[in-house]
C-alpha cells in the first residue's frame, strides 16, 4: 500500500441480534489480493471452545465481504454468509463427543470474529489477529418475559413476547435427553408466540419420587397456556423433536383436554402403543432399545438407533392412529436421521391419513442429507455426540450417531425454521386476525 498504512477495519452488522438473523462481515483496508483468514471463536457455558474459519482473498478495493465473496477453504467453502456459525466445531484437542447448546438464554452467545494474515488452519491461539470484534447472538429479544413455572408440579418456563396484546401459545417438547431446555421456546417468543418449554423426563417430581409423569402432567402444562391472561385459549399448538414428537402425536390424537390448533413434529415416529399412557410409551421405547440385535454401530463405534422400531408395523394397535387427527400437522423429516426412522414413519403416516380422508391436514418437509438434530438456523451441525439418555430413570451416556452432512443439514435447519414459523403464523394467527404480535 502506498503512503501511510491504514489500520485493517473489521465490521459485523448487526453486531447484536437474534440467532436466526443473518449478519454481514466486512473486512476493509487491506492490500488488493491480500490473503486473509476470517475466524470465529466461541467459548460455551461448559468451558469448551468452538471455532470456524474461512480463507479469503481481498478484491481490487482491498476488501472482503463474507456475504458475497468465496471462501477458498477452511471449515466451509464457497459463498456462505453464515458459515462462521454453522460450521463451528470444537477446537483441536477438545474432549470428544461435544455438542453446542445454549442453556442460559438470559445471556448472549458471544462470538469473537477476527482477521488473521494469510490462509491459516491452526495455531490461532498463538497468533495475534490483525483485528477482532465481539458479536452477540441472542435467543431472547429485548422485552421478552421469562417466567419459571412450578404450579401443578410442573418443571417449565413460559416465555411471553415483548409486544402488548394477546398471543397464541406453543407447548415445546424436546427429546430423550431430559432437562429443561429453553432456547427454542425463547426464540419462538422473540418471534411473537407465547411458548412453554417443558421438562417431562427429568422434572423435580420425577427426580424426587422416581415416578414418571403421565398424560395429566402435559394437560396441566396445556392449561397453564390456556388460562394465561395474555394467551388465546383457542390458539395453542404443540412442537416436538424426537421423543417429543412421539409424545406430541399421542397427545394431539387422544387427549380429551388438549385441543391443539396445529402441531409441528420433527424427526419422530408414531410407532408406539396408541391408547396407553405416556409412562407405557416410555416403557415401550425402553424395551425396544433393549433389542440389541437392532443396534447398529459404525466403524467409529457410534450408535444408530433408527432400526429399533423398524419395520413399521401393520398392526394398528402398535401405532398412533393419525387418521383421527383433526388439526394441521407439519412433519419435518431428515432423510439421514440415524436416531428415528423419520422417513419410513412419515410415509406410513401419510398413507394412514390418506386412507382416513384427512391427508389435507398434512404437510411434509423432507431434507436429503440432513440429520436428526434439526435446530434453529445457523446452529452448528452435530453428526454425533455423547448423549445422556433419560428414557430410563437411570441415565446412560451413549456415543450416538445423529446423521447428516454439514452443508445440507445447515440448509435444512434454515429452511425448516422459516417454514415452521410460517406454519405457526398461518394456523395460530389466522387470516383476518387482529391479534398483536412483534413479528
Amino acid at each position: 500500500m502506498e503512503g501511510k498504512k491504514r489500520p485493517v477495519k473489521l465490521s459485523v452488522h448487526p453486531s447484536r441480534g437474534l440467532v436466526d438473523e443473518k449478519f454481514t462481515v466486512l473486512v476493509q483496508n487491506v492490500p488488493p489480493g491480500f490473503q486473509l483468514t476470517v475466524h470465529a471463536l466461541h467459548q460455551c457455558e461448559d468451558g469448551h471452545s468452538w471455532h470456524a474459519f474461512g480463507h479469503y482473498t481481498a478484491d481490487s478495493t482491498g476488501a472482503v465481504n463474507v456475504a458475497e465473496d468465496l471462501s477458498l477453504g477452511g471449515t466451509y467453502s464457497g459463498v456462505e454468509q453464515m458459515g462462521l456459525l454453522w460450521s463451528l466445531r470444537p477446537v483441536p484437542g477438545s474432549k470428544p463427543g461435544l455438542r453446542l447448546r445454549k442453556m442460559n438464554v438470559q445471556t448472549p452467545m458471544e462470538v469473537t470474529v477476527s482477521v488473521f494474515r494469510g490462509h491459516q488452519t491452526e495455531g490461532f491461539e498463538d497468533q495475534g489477529p490483525l483485528v477482532s470484534v465481539v458479536v452477540e447472538r441472542w435467543y431472547m429479544a429485548p422485552g421478552v418475559c421469562r417466567i419459571p413455572v412450578t404450579e401443578g408440579g410442573l418443571t417449565a418456563t413460559l416465555f411471553l413476547p415483548s409486544a402488548s396484546g394477546l398471543f397464541p401459545g406453543i407447548l415445546d417438547l424436546w427429546g430423550g435427553g431430559g432437562r429443561l431446555v429453553e432456547y427454542r421456546a425463547a426464540l419462538l417468543a422473540s418471534r411473537g408466540f407465547a411458548s412453554l418449554a417443558l421438562d417431562y423426563l427429568t422434572p423435580k417430581i420425577t427426580l424426587g419420587t422416581g415416578d414418571r409423569v403421565d398424560t395429566e402432567y402435559f394437560e396441566t402444562a396445556y392449561r397453564v397456556l390456556q388460562q394465561h391472561p395474555q394467551i388465546l385459549s383457542s390458539r395453542i399448538a404443540i412442537l416436538g423433536l424426537s421423543l417429543g414428537s412421539c409424545i406430541s402425536f399421542k397427545l394431539a390424537v387422544y387427549s380429551q383436554v388438549m385441543k391443539f390448533r396445529c402441531a409441528v413434529c420433527i424427526n419422530g415416529s408414531h410407532v408406539q402403543p396408541p391408547g396407553e399412557s405416556v409412562q407405557q410409551t416410555l416403557r415401550y421405547i425402553r424395551f425396544s432399545k433393549g433389542d440389541i440385535k437392532k443396534f447398529n454401530f459404525n466403524e467409529k463405534n457410534e450408535l444408530s438407533t433408527r432400526n429399533l422400531v423398524l419395520p413399521i408395523p401393520t398392526d394398528p394397535t402398535r401405532k398412533v392412529d393419525v387418521g383421527r387427527l383433526r388439526c394441521p400437522l407439519l412433519l419435518v423429516v431428515s432423510e439421514d436421521d440415524q436416531s428415528w426412522p423419520a422417513v419410513e414413519s412419515a410415509i406410513d403416516m401419510k398413507q394412514m391419513m390418506e386412507q382416513a380422508g384427512n391427508s389435507h391436514l398434512l404437510t411434509v418437509l423432507s431434507y436429503p442429507n440432513a440429520g436428526h438434530l434439526i435446530e434453529p438456523p445457523y446452529s452448528p451441525h452435530t453428526r454425533s455426540s455423547n448423549f445422556r439418555t433419560t428414557v430410563d430413570i437411570k441415565s446412560v451416556v451413549l456415543k450416538t450417531l445423529w446423521g447428516g452432512e454439514t452443508v445440507d443439514h445447515s440448509r435444512a435447519q434454515e429452511d425448516a425454521w422459516r417454514k415452521i414459523l410460517a406454519f405457526f403464523r398461518e394456523n395460530l394467527y389466522g387470516r383476518g386476525s387482529a391479534l398483536v404480535s412483534n413479528l
